[in-house]
């Protein structure tokens, strides 16, 4: 049953993307394309982290076991969105420019924490398929639990560009905070 739900959840994973291109097509992105782009696919990292976060909980919650099936499908939207945000950031706002980019990452903390959440992810996207999970065995979870800090950093990162504190980052600090002390205490349970 749940195979016939992962085909909709997936194209509906891509649907924000699927807009954007759109919005490019009609030229619909504002005064300020790059950074439009840059936000929507920052703000979707962060809401496929949440989701992401959120499958545990939910199995646990209502005791069904088909939420972790669609785990692996959102941490890899995670690692796209993260992609699609970081090549913004390097290949259309600053084309490549890797000195710039460089200095970039050493003098600005929220671009540090930035690239560093998106290195983390490489080793999770390229460990995803069931292949890698049978070959790395117990050290494939131990692997995966950098997505906890991976989605501190993504938060980090978010509160650091906007250097004045909104609802929005604050509402996803206050979800993370919220899935992490969930998982902290079932794993003590």
């Amino acid at each position: 049953m749940h195979k016939y739900i992962k085909v909709p959840i997936f194209f509906l994973s891509l649907l924000p993307i699927l807009i954007i291109f759109y919005q490019i097509i009609f030229n619909q992105l504002g005064p300020e394309p790059v950074k439009e782009i840059t936000h929507v696919t920052g703000n979707w990292t962060l809401r496929f982290i949440i989701i992401t976060l959120a499958m545990t909980p939910l199995q646990k919650f209502t005791r069904l076991n088909f939420w972790i099936s669609y785990r692996r499908m959102f941490g890899l939207f995670v690692f796209f969105y993260a992609s699609a945000h970081m090549m913004t950031y390097v290949g259309i706002d600053y084309r490549f420019d890797w000195s710039s980019i460089s200095d970039d990452i050493v003098k600005k903390k929220f671009i540090f924490a930035g690239f560093l959440a998106w290195l983390l992810l490489v080793p999770l996207a390229l460990t995803s398929s069931k292949r890698m999970i049978r070959l790395l065995r117990d050290k494939w979870k131990k692997l995966h639990k950098l997505i906890y800090i991976i989605s501190l950093l993504g938060i980090t990162h978010y509160l650091w560009l906007v250097k004045v504190v909104t609802a929005e980052p604050l509402i996803y600090l206050i979800i993370i905070v919220i899935l992490l002390t969930l998982r902290i205490r079932m794993r003590f349970n």
